[in-house]
């Protein structure tokens, strides 16, 4: 969970995110190397005199600075299509939920299992125990299972509402009218918290979503609990 002096990603919990803060480290080594360069050039311009009276044409530096930039970008596109496609696509899901949300609370519907569904509302301070965050805890956590597909289908019934584990690297709006998809594997076991991260009115920032990453027989056993 995000904390006030973190400075970077948050420790990933899916392949997703570490794909993703791998891109981010790429993509940002490349512009580095780019300030770099261009801050070398321009100390030399400053610092040196450089003229040519009789120079009316340079092709092989023009020839430079076309393909070099070229090059530059098809550095960045290739791991970023790779990494947009892997985002989009939806391998085998072991198990489906969907998500609808409301104004201003979350509903779950476990597809793959009978008569497993509830709502989702922030917990109130007065009920909250010891070790509970302010703001992100609710009354009934979304449980899942770790080293498993997932798929997530989202919904709304009535404004447009975003699906977001920070930590996980998911983000998905919930359209009413529309049902989008997304998957993800959480890698580990714990709890992962996150938001509605789409402005949808007075009570927007009291939309917490907790996910609890358990083992597939916890799992099992919570599912014939309910």
């Amino acid at each position: 969970m995000a904390t006030w002096k973190s400075l970077m990603f948050l420790d990933g919990s899916s392949f997703l995110l570490e794909q993703l803060s791998f891109f981010h480290d790429h993509a940002l080594l490349i512009l580095m190397m780019i300030t770099c360069t261009v801050a070398y050039i321009m100390t030399n311009l400053i610092f040196n005199k450089y003229n040519h009276r009789f120079l009316l044409e340079g092709h092989m530096i023009e020839t430079i600075w076309t393909i070099l930039p070229a090059l530059t970008l098809i550095f960045i596109a290739l791991p970023s299509l790779k990494l947009i496609y892997m985002i989009d696509e939806i391998r085998n899901p072991l198990i489906t939920i969907k998500t609808i949300g409301h104004q201003w609370y979350w509903t779950y519907e476990y597809s793959d299992f009978n008569n497993i569904e509830f709502d989702s509302y922030m917990m109130p301070i007065n009920e909250m125990k010891p070790f509970h965050f302010r703001l992100l805890e609710v009354d009934n956590r979304t449980v899942l299972p770790y080293l498993s597909p997932i798929r997530v289908l989202t919904s709304s019934t009535d404004v447009i509402h975003s699906w977001t584990i920070p930590s996980s690297g998911v983000k998905i709006d919930a359209s009413p009218g529309r049902l989008n998809q997304m998957s993800f594997t959480l890698n580990r076991t714990g709890m992962f918290y996150g938001q509605c991260s789409e402005i949808c009115g007075a009570n927007h920032s009291f939309m917490p979503i907790a996910i609890e990453s358990i083992s597939n027989m916890s799992f099992l056993k919570w599912v014939n609990s309910n």
